[in-house]
């Protein structure tokens, strides 16, 4: 029997298919011969203890403007009519992402879910890091704004971004001016509940903000992304270009140390960013970037990613 898969994402819609990570995953199922299903984070529901969710068979295709076709959309147990579900909507992280944690948490023994919700929600990505004080740069989280002044005066040049951002959206460099520091601290005041992260600049970023791919701990490809001309972020949603990389010692060294910690939390897909020496970022909601490299690199991720889910499949039975 072939497997019935369930993406959890974006509306289907308005994927990128030169680039997204889910459409190729999709693809890569429908090659296989699995039945592929598609239903957003708004479509779920637990009731009686039971997860179910408003579902659509989906059938995808590299066709520009034409990327899919859906069909008749019923409600469907996900404990018992489907066998994986990959939770794959963008963040930001914020109450409505945690909640469908929760929800999927009911049957995480009966449906393999990846990466796993329990650790999904246990591990924001820029909190994972924090686990990793000596690999990362000088960090502050805080809602303190005179704590954030006071890392702003002794480093003189430092990153200020949202704690559950993503996309590399309101990330700010106040460089050794200190101009509109004030203003800026206001703005998050104003927009966030939440702490926000003041990082040490580094300025390594220019050259570039690595992406490595982790599968199931190991490294499964990288490539770079280079900020555009007076660009401080190198996010591919912020302009910046990917290009082909190498994988350091450094890179090497990093990627060791958190192998247990993912293996042990079940993060099987996760995407790792380096900037020089430091990782700043460990991503595991929804990781992106192995188009990018399957493009530079002439390698079949997708591939790569179903081989493992299949052997965390066989490892349950």
């Amino acid at each position: 029997m072939p497997l019935k898969v369930a993406i959890q994402m974006d509306p289907v819609k308005n994927i990128n298919i030169e680039k997204d990570s889910s459409f190729a995953l999709g693809l890569e199922a429908q090659k296989r011969g699995y039945e592929l299903y598609y239903y957003q984070v708004k479509d779920l529901r637990l009731e009686n203890g039971k997860v179910k969710a408003f579902i659509y068979p989906v059938h995808l295709r590299r066709e520009k403007n034409n990327h899919y076709t859906l069909g008749e959309a019923r409600i469907m147990n996900l404990g018992s009519d489907i066998d994986v579900v990959l939770i794959r909507q963008d963040p930001p992280f914020d109450l409505s992402y945690i909640t469908a944690t929760y929800i999927l948490e009911h049957i995480k023994e009966q449906t393999l879910i990846l990466n796993d919700p329990t650790e999904i929600r246990n591990c924001p990505e820029k909190l994972l890091v924090t686990y990793f004080p000596d690999l990362a740069p000088e960090t502050l989280i805080t809602s303190d704004k005179n704590a954030i002044k006071e890392f702003y005066n002794k480093h003189k040049n430092v990153i200020l971004k949202p704690l559950y951002g993503n996309g590399g959206k309101q990330i700010y460099h106040i460089d050794e001016n200190g101009l509109n520091i004030n203003a800026l601290l206001e703005m998050f005041d104003t927009f966030y509940k939440e702490p926000i992260i003041a990082q040490k600049y580094i300025s390594e970023v220019r050259k570039g903000d690595k992406r490595i791919i982790l599968i199931d701990g190991e490294i499964a490809g990288a490539f770079i992304r280079v900020p555009v001309k007076g660009e401080t972020r190198a996010n591919l949603d912020a302009g910046g270009a990917s290009h082909k990389t190498v994988i350091t010692d450094r890179d090497k060294e990093i990627c060791e140390r958190l192998k247990p910690i993912l293996k042990e939390r079940n993060l099987v897909f996760a995407g790792i960013d380096i900037i020089g020496d430091y990782i700043t970022e460990i991503n595991i909601t929804s990781p992106t970037g192995i188009m990018n490299i399957n493009k530079l690199e002439g390698t079949c991720l997708e591939s790569d990613l179903w081989n493992a889910f299949e052997r965390k499949l066989e490892e349950r039975l």
